[in-house]
This record gives C-alpha cells, sequence and structure tokens, in this order.
C-alpha cells in the first residue's frame, strides 16, 4: 500500500534538506553540552509551518493530515530526538483544543500555536498519576471567576519555554477521571511565576535540547476562561482525545532515531578494518544490519497503516497502541545493535551512536510505557472496551 502522496514526498525532502542543514551540524553539541534548541531553530521551523502542521488553515494551520505529521517527524528526529518532538507539544495541544475547546479559545491560542510564536507544554504527569493517569491530585478550585491552583507535576517537558500549560487538574471529589478538568495556564516563556508557579530542572541521561521540570503550583490564580471547553470535569476525556495521534506520531520519533542509529553503523561497518578487511564482511555484522533495516521498515509501515486509519476518522487505538510499542522497541534494539557493531568506540560519549544508544531508553517509556501499550492491546483484541 502506499501511503505517501506527491505532498507528502515534497515536504519529506524539504524536511530533510532542513535538517541536514540547520540540526545535523548543532546536534552533538545539543547533547555534549546539554544545551536546548535555538530560537532561531525553532523560528526556522515555525516559518516552515511545522508547529501548524495538523492545524486548520482557518487558525492559520497548514491542514494536514496525521501522515504528513509523522513524515516530519522521521526526518526531525533522525536528526535530533528532541527536534523531532519539540513540534508535537503544539500538535498536541493543539489538537485537544481545536477538538474541545470554545471557539473563543481556539482564536485565542491555536493562531499563535500554528505560528510557533506560543509554544505549550503537556503537565499530565504528577509522582502518583503516570500510567494511571486518572489518579490526579494537583487541585483547583473555582473562586468566582478564577481557579485556584494547588500541586505539583513531574517530567513536564518544555515547561521552561512554553508559553501556555495544559495542566490537568482535580476540580471535584467525583470518581477519578470524573473529577479532572483541563487548564490552559499562562506563564512567561523561558520561566516561571514564582512564588506560584516554579520549577525545577530533571538532568537526564539523554533526550538534551529540551529539558523537564518538576512543577509546583501554590495557589496559583488562572482565569475560568482558560478552562478548555469551559465545562468540568471533562479533562480526562481530552487527553485521552490526544492519545491516538500523540502515539502515532511518537513512534515516528522512534523510527527517525532508529533510522539514524542504522545508518552510522552501515558507514561505520563499511569502514572498520578487522583482520585485514571490513566488519561489514562478517556474518555476526551483516545479519544484525538485516534484522534491523527489516525491523525500520515493518515499524514504518505499521506506523503508517496507524496514521491513515486515524485519518480516515476510524478508531485507531489499537493500532496506534502497537506503532508504538514495537516502533520504540526497534529504536531500543537498533540503538544497542548499532552501538556494538562500533564495539569500544562507541561506548565513547562523543560518538554519535553513543547519543543514539542514551536517547533511546526513553522511548519505551514515555507517551505510555510498553506494558501499557500491551495493556491496551490486550483489551481492544479481547473485546474488552
Amino acid at each position: 500500500m502506499t501511503f505517501l502522496t506527491d505532498d507528502h514526498l515534497a515536504l519529506q525532502q524539504a524536511t530533510r534538506e532542513f535538517a541536514e542543514r540547520e540540526i545535523d551540524p548543532i546536534a552533538a553539541t545539543l547533547d555534549l553540552e546539554d544545551q536546548q534548541i535555538p530560537e532561531d531553530v525553532l523560528a526556522k521551523m515555525g516559518d516552515m509551518g511545522l508547529f501548524g502542521l495538523s492545524l486548520p488553515p482557518e487558525y492559520g494551520g497548514l491542514g494536514m493530515d496525521t501522515v504528513a505529521l509523522c513524515v516530519v517527524t522521521e526526518e526531525l528526529a533522525r536528526a535530533s530526538l528532541s527536534v523531532g518532538s519539540v513540534i508535537h507539544r503544539n500538535s498536541l495541544c493543539g489538537h485537544i483544543l481545536n477538538k474541545f475547546g470554545t471557539e473563543q479559545q481556539k482564536e485565542r491560542f491555536l493562531p499563535g500555536m500554528a505560528t510557533g510564536k506560543i509554544q505549550t507544554a503537556s503537565a499530565g504527569t504528577e509522582p502518583e498519576a503516570g500510567s494511571d493517569a486518572a489518579n490526579i491530585k494537583t487541585s483547583a478550585r473555582r473562586d468566582g471567576d478564577n481557579y485556584i491552583v494547588n500541586g505539583a507535576k513531574q517530567w513536564c517537558t518544555f515547561a521552561n519555554r512554553a508559553n501556555v500549560l495544559f495542566t490537568y487538574t482535580r476540580t471535584s471529589t467525583a470518581a477519578k477521571h470524573r473529577g479532572i478538568s483541563l487548564l490552559m495556564v499562562e506563564k512567561p516563556a523561558g520561566g516561571f511565576a514564582p512564588p506560584h508557579l516554579t520549577g525545577t530542572h530533571i538532568p537526564t541521561s539523554g533526550y538534551h535540547g529540551m529539558y523537564s521540570y518538576s512543577l509546583h503550583f501554590d495557589d496559583l490564580v488562572v482565569p475560568a476562561r482558560n478552562l478548555v471547553g469551559e465545562e468540568e470535569g471533562k479533562g480526562f476525556r481530552q487527553l485521552m482525545g490526544g492519545y491516538e495521534t500523540a502515539r502515532i506520531t511518537f513512534a515516528f520519533r522512534a523510527i527517525g532515531l532508529a533510522r539514524a542509529a542504522f545508518e552510522t553503523a552501515v558507514e561505520y561497518s563499511k569502514q572498520r578494518v578487522q583482520f585485514g578487511q571490513p566488519i561489514a564482511n562478517y556474518q555476526a555484522v551483516r545479519f544484525k544490519l538485516a534484522e534491523i533495516a527489516t525491523q525500520i521498515e515493518a515499524a514504518r509501515a505499521l506506523g503508517y497503516t496507524a496514521a491513515a486509519k486515524f485519518d480516515q476518522g476510524q478508531r485507531a487505538d489499537l493500532e496506534a497502541g502497537m506503532a508504538k510499542l514495537f516502533a520504540t522497541e526497534v529504536a531500543h534494539k537498533a540503538a544497542w545493535e548499532a552501538l556494538y557493531v562500533h564495539g569500544g568506540n562507541g561506548y565513547a560519549r562523543e560518538a554519535n551512536v553513543n547519543r543514539y544508544w542514551r536517547d533511546s531508553a526513553v522511548l519505551p517509556i514515555g507517551e505510555g510505557t510498553s506494558d501499557i501499550q500491551r495493556e491496551v492491546i490486550a483489551r481492544r483484541i479481547l473485546g474488552e472496551r
């Protein structure tokens, strides 16, 4: 089955050229020095329309499909996992806002999100609410025309540079998922709003280019007009409404990284000479490369199948879970095998393949762990939901 149209192929080529020109030269520095993606790179991505790729044209987006988002994601993530991920804050939050927000809310936020002038981050995970997404404790108490927010969030990536935090809060003591509401918390870009909103950077072993934060809300005042949909108790449904597209595109972050690791291993195997010949001549290496190549192609096909089904308006949680599960575990394995092909040279932190290996560790964990995906898949194939 052919998934890519001429428009998709043109977008793929343009993104590939951008990644080779703008991202490849800085990717190693972002990693080794734990720097953040430069503002000028974000601005150029905004000029290309990448932040609003799937947002409606009436709000400044390009109105393209999920397959297009997958194409772009793979090309960016091949150069840098963090750059391949940064556009998905706005695509996910924009998808949720477009689907569930009021017209006034869409007009206020979506045009800026489409251009990248407004950056967003998702604040859902808490110390006791990760895989158990309904166990949110952060509270939002109504006080006239405002909500007063108290609590803590964990692993909020890009929080410092976001203008708006899509924050899942508990607005009532109703049963777990029924008491959750989604608030758009506006804040200064590049910082927080102490003492009512503070953030602590969480150092990580990989996935450099964006910082992750622990957030603390202490009597933070948020206007009630920033309640998505202006109706309490809909936050869990809104969160679930973004899972399919989030998991599909997450799979393509993994595919981009796997492809980078594979291509690096291929080139190294042809150049590295041992016992008088390139190691690419040895069956042990050849079989590793053959297996990685096959798995990448299979992951891509599965991901496109999920994206196409989603774009057709069909339920795609089963396929999205399969794509996310398979692609992330393929990437994790591919990065390790690529490092192994490099031998001791791959264990050097300065080697690109070492970056792929460290970055790959987050993939089976983020956006729902591999075991959560297995549970989603099992429930669907057993007819439990």
